[in-house]
């Protein structure tokens, strides 16, 4: 497969692209900071691009180095992210909140634009996985700009899918779970007068999990690559807690449902009737 990954340098997307790469894929990685280490030991099969994913200007750019080189894309996966601002929204700084956003979303806005029509001259179905995260499916206080960003990633998802209902393409969204990376070394660093004392806890258990966590992540955005996840679009999906493993018995179940989806929930709808 010829895969694009953005965020590299470290976290999930150095550890995707890591996994990809073992079994022999073609992989791209965008990412601001140096991936020299990644490179060396995948001369032949992967490729480093300095990018910031927020600028459209340097994604378009990257799009353009990549259509030079392969004549099609099989897979996006969007992992470029940043935690950002981090406070109680009434007291944050709004311009770093604003950044924030952009780059989560701009980020993963630009990538899907400018790499969409590689996708479109893939020989078999095409596959996006965008990572949603903490604070997409329910509020989560001090994380505002990292969280309305989340979500605005999975409506982005979610509209896009049908948007392009009827092509050979799936697009769906990442809940990965919690993993340690070089967010979870920020939230300690910041401490529980910033982020919380339930966040600052959960991150320092975090530290000691292992790798189990990480490896539910990658298994979940391979299986989104595969075959086995075709037709399966507009969903967002949690590694750890939903049994993604089974859903190809359930497309046609999905395909008329808004199950793994954000909506919004009426009286009805728990069984109740509201005069």
């Amino acid at each position: 497969m010829n895969v694009v990954i953005t965020g590299t340098s470290s976290g999930i997307g150095r550890a995707l692209a890591e996994r990809l790469l073992a079994r022999g894929d073609r992989v791209w990685g965008l990412a601001r900071s140096d991936q020299s280490s990644l490179a060396t030991g995948h001369r032949e099969t992967f490729r480093a691009l300095r990018c910031d994913v927020s600028d459209w200007t340097q994604v378009a750019r990257a799009a353009d180095e990549v259509a030079a080189a392969c004549p099609h894309l099989d897979a996006l996966v969007t992992c470029a992210g940043l935690q950002g601002e981090v406070g109680r929204a009434v007291s944050v700084d709004p311009v770093r909140w604003s950044a924030t956003v952009r780059a989560n979303l701009d980020g993963t806005f630009f990538t899907l634009r400018a790499f969409h029509a590689l996708l479109g001259r893939a020989p078999r179905r095409a596959k996006i996985a965008c990572f949603s995260g903490g604070g997409a499916a329910k509020p989560r206080p001090n994380f505002s700009a990292y969280g309305a960003a989340k979500t605005a990633i999975v409506r982005l998802v979610e509209t896009l899918a049908e948007e392009e209902r009827g092509r050979p393409l799936d697009i769906n969204a990442v809940a990965p779970g919690a993993v340690a990376t070089r967010l979870t070394d920020e939230l300690i660093a910041l401490g529980p007068a910033v982020v919380g004392d339930s966040e600052f806890t959960a991150a320092q258990k975090l530290k000691s999990a292992g790798d189990a966590p990480l490896e539910k992540a990658l298994a979940l955005v391979v299986w989104l690559l595969s075959p086995a996840s075709d037709g399966i679009s507009g969903r967002l999906l949690s590694a750890p807690w939903d049994t993604w493993p089974t859903l190809s018995t359930h497309k046609t179940e999905l395909e008329t449902s808004d199950i793994y989806t954000l909506r919004r929930v009426v009286p009805a709808d728990r069984g109740r009737r509201w005069q």
